[in-house]
């Protein structure tokens, strides 16, 4: 393996605090959280890359962080049954500081529920990786609390995976609920499958206008977040036709000059293309080339355009940031960040986590 995959797995674990935490950014002082999110992928990376206590470390934080909410969880679940809208005080957040505490309150958005599923993927993902190691009832505990939450809440409007526009459901967060019910379903045989089946309904009802999944509603806008309907919460096979249109309307309006944007109108620090998307993306090519054989050629071509993106881009200390100041949507908006919140986070641990992800999916045979 090469330097930068070797110093990406060394930059996580110098930034995982004693408590098991991820820090998102150890150089942005926004970002000196860890979102379950981000810590998710990070342990998946982890688990990947053979650092397996590491990865055991960050699922029992994540577990310490439920169970000691279980009643705020349990709230939560029991007026979502009655239809009662929660308050900000009963919504379980899905970002804390390294020591476990909630961060301050009103100044970022908490009802994010992505994250919730993505754990859940993420713990049975570690699950088969160490599958003579049996998971502690701390952690079975946790996972049926965020199950029997994400069955109750996972029609509502809440924040996207950018922690963004809250009047939306939008498809990522519905994948990753759908991918983390069907692991605990795998985890534990509890059937979640009236709510999968629901949750794969109106994904493919939302697609039927245009033949592709869409960021919004009744418009034709993609987000590079739709890569995980298919890798990984595979609520849609990598090869299935409307993955494929999807992927295609993705390349053709928000993939550029080898690097990926969130989506078209992103104005985060001008909307750069990110580093984690364009992984994310080669680990998408990787998984179709795997199904279709035939493909296997002009995919690893794309695959190793997104590799070498990526590669060309690491700064200094090969710090991967978390996106890159080129071909930006709107330039106009680029200093206005940099004054608020300082320059691009740098390194981004979710960045160096999906690099390691497209390394090991990429030297795996087809």
């Amino acid at each position: 393996m090469n330097n930068l995959y070797q110093r990406s797995i060394e930059i996580i674990l110098e930034n995982q605090s004693a408590s098991g935490a991820y820090i998102a950014s150890p150089n942005f002082p926004t970002y000196h959280y860890c979102w379950f999110r981000d810590g998710s992928f990070i342990a998946y990376a982890m688990d990947l890359a053979g650092q397996h206590t590491s990865a055991h470390r960050f699922h029992h934080w994540v577990a310490e962080r439920v169970n000691e909410r279980k009643e705020l969880v349990r709230t939560g679940i029991a007026k979502a049954r009655a239809g009662e809208k929660l308050t900000e005080a009963e919504i379980l957040h899905t970002r804390y500081r390294l020591d476990g505490t909630d961060g301050e309150p009103g100044n970022w958005p908490n009802f994010q529920l992505d994250g919730f599923g993505t754990w859940l993927w993420a713990l049975n993902e570690h699950h088969k990786q160490n599958p003579e190691t049996q998971l502690s009832q701390e952690l079975l505990d946790a996972a049926e609390l965020v199950a029997d939450y994400l069955s109750e809440l996972w029609s509502l409007p809440n924040y996207d995976c950018w922690e963004e526009f809250p009047d939306h459901v939008h498809p990522h967060t519905l994948a990753a609920i759908y991918g983390g019910l069907q692991a605990h379903t795998e985890l534990t045989g509890k059937n979640h499958q009236v709510v999968t089946d629901a949750i794969r309904k109106q994904l493919l009802s939302g697609a039927e206008a245009f033949g592709h999944f869409v960021k919004f509603p009744n418009a034709p806008a993609v987000d590079a977040s739709l890569l995980g309907l298919a890798v990984p919460y595979g609520v849609v096979a990598v090869d299935d036709l409307i993955m494929r249109k999807t992927i295609e309307y993705i390349e053709s309006t928000i993939l550029r000059d080898g690097g990926i944007h969130r989506y078209a109108l992103d104005s985060y620090y001008g909307g750069g293309a990110w580093i984690l998307l364009t992984a994310w993306l080669g680990w998408y090519y990787v998984e179709l080339a795997a199904k279709c054989p035939n493909l296997t050629t002009g995919l690893q071509h794309k695959i190793q355009v997104c590799q070498s993106w990526i590669e060309s881009h690491a700064g200094n200390d090969l710090h991967l940031p978390e996106q890159i100041a080129e071909n930006l949507n709107d330039p106009s908006y680029y200093q206005t960040w940099v004054e608020r919140w300082g320059d691009i986070a740098s390194p981004l641990l979710w960045s160096h986590a999906k690099y390691i992800v497209l390394c090991l999916k990429n030297t795996a045979p087809l």
